[in-house]
């Protein structure tokens, strides 16, 4: 799988997600060490706060959102790059009238999502 076009890779709904996919681009079968994922965040859609066992490096490729990291939101777009440490508390909504999408890069190692409910931060 050294080259693959992006359309030849399946749509996921993120189950935790408000008309949210994913695809996986480049899995720990492909990959030994990383695996790269595209996220698309429909208008008005997002991912409750939650948290990871992995770190997260993200690229936006279009788009506007509302991140929560840790207790700082930031206003994201087209061309910012995101940091996300593990552990850490975060969240996505999607503003504006066109999807938001980014790429996402994490380690190949376990993962696990835990949504965190708001009141407790």
């Amino acid at each position: 799988m050294p080259v693959r076009r992006v359309d030849d890779h399946q749509r996921t709904p993120v189950g935790a997600g408000r008309d949210t996919e994913v695809q996986v681009l480049i899995g720990p079968e492909e990959g030994p060490n990383f695996a790269l994922r595209r996220f698309i965040i429909q208008p008005g859609g997002g991912m409750p706060l939650h948290t990871n066992l992995v770190e997260h490096e993200q690229y936006v490729l279009r788009g506007r959102a509302s991140v929560v990291i840790g207790s700082e939101t930031h206003t994201v777009q087209a061309r910012d790059v995101v940091y996300i440490p593990a552990g850490v508390p975060h969240s996505y909504d999607a503003e504006g009238d066109e999807p938001f999408e980014f790429l996402c890069v994490v380690p190949n190692s376990e993962d696990r999502i835990d949504l965190v409910d708001p009141a407790s931060c």
